[in-house]
């Protein structure tokens, strides 16, 4: 499909699929994380356990039983074995098969080795990422951070973390560019962004420095896989007043599409089907009210001749 085409086009409707079994299918610990989340739910459910009750047998909270059904949470393997007994599961196939996912979700991600530069919140929208196959962003502050180069990284996370050393600076950077290595990978996934004009006229650092960065969006908005608009001041009021945003699909059926708020200190996961549908439909009015890729590919170049 070309990329003027993609603009107006819906993402593709999911199929339903039990999330029994399918151990083998999953790429990576956060899926295996999110399914078991979603089998442990579903054996509660079915055995018609309260998270109350669930939480009481684990000595802990419903909240925890919440935290650990969403996968945003590790899981111990006696946490695991009580609640399977808890929901009266007895066949050693199935036990085999949950306590295998369980390993699977407790491995460590890249990303653990910069633990000490990274806040907890942050670390569950990297898991997140890692495994989406559609991305889609809108930014009205900064260059989306998968399409950022070095040095504009750099600017920004200096501009956000002025009493950080220098030696934490370039951990933070670091961290961002091994980010991207995944838009490049076979299976990489589709990325689509959409960026206010401010983001791109709003300086950090010297001129040089923007202009590097619209030099490197034109270089990767020509890769298949990334889709670059432009939202221009010219189109006045827009959908997305309310800010920036990231819409996550995976190709798992059994993870819901996550919509991802950050905020100064923390950050807001939507995976509520109605709030989801809400921010779905936000991307798809202000990419059409967005100039289309060609055309934003034009528009980069008028701003890099005015930086």
């Amino acid at each position: 499909m070309a990329k003027e085409d993609r603009v107006n086009a819906q993402p593709a409707p999911r199929q339903a699929s039990p999330a029994a079994g399918r151990a083998e299918q999953h790429d990576g610990p956060t899926v295996s994380r999110i399914v078991l989340g979603t089998q442990l739910r579903r054996l509660r459910e079915e055995a018609g356990i309260t998270r109350e009750a669930a939480g009481d047998a684990i000595r802990a909270s419903h909240a925890k039983i919440s935290r650990l059904e969403l996968g945003r949470v590790g899981f111990k393997e006696r946490d695991v074995t009580d609640l399977l007994a808890l929901y009266g599961v007895t066949d050693e196939e199935q036990l085999a098969q949950v306590m295998d996912l369980m390993r699977q979700a407790n491995t460590r991600g890249w990303w653990q080795q910069h633990h000490d530069v990274l806040p907890t919140w942050f670390e569950n929208y990297l898991r997140l990422e890692q495994v989406a196959k559609v991305i889609r962003t809108y930014q009205v502050q900064f260059v989306p951070g998968l399409i950022q180069n070095e040095e504009y990284a750099r600017a920004v996370i200096q501009h956000g973390h002025r009493a950080r050393t220098e030696f934490e600076i370039e951990r933070r950077v670091q961290l961002r560019m091994d980010r991207q290595k995944m838009l490049h990978q076979p299976d990489a996934p589709h990325l689509w962004a959409v960026i206010d004009e401010a983001a791109l006229t709003r300086p950090f650092g010297p001129p040089r420095v923007m202009r590097a960065q619209i030099e490197h969006l034109l270089e990767v908005s020509s890769a298949p896989n990334i889709d670059v608009q432009v939202l221009p001041f010219q189109s006045g009021a827009h959908a997305a007043a309310g800010g920036s945003f990231t819409i996550l699909r995976f190709a798992e059926p059994d993870l819901p599409d996550v919509v991802y708020l950050e905020q100064l200190t923390s950050a807001v996961y939507l995976d509520k089907r109605s709030d989801v549908e809400d921010y779905v439909m936000i991307m798809e009015r202000i990419s059409v009210q967005a100039e289309t890729p060609t055309r934003s590919q034009a528009t980069l170049r008028r701003l890099l001749n005015e930086v």
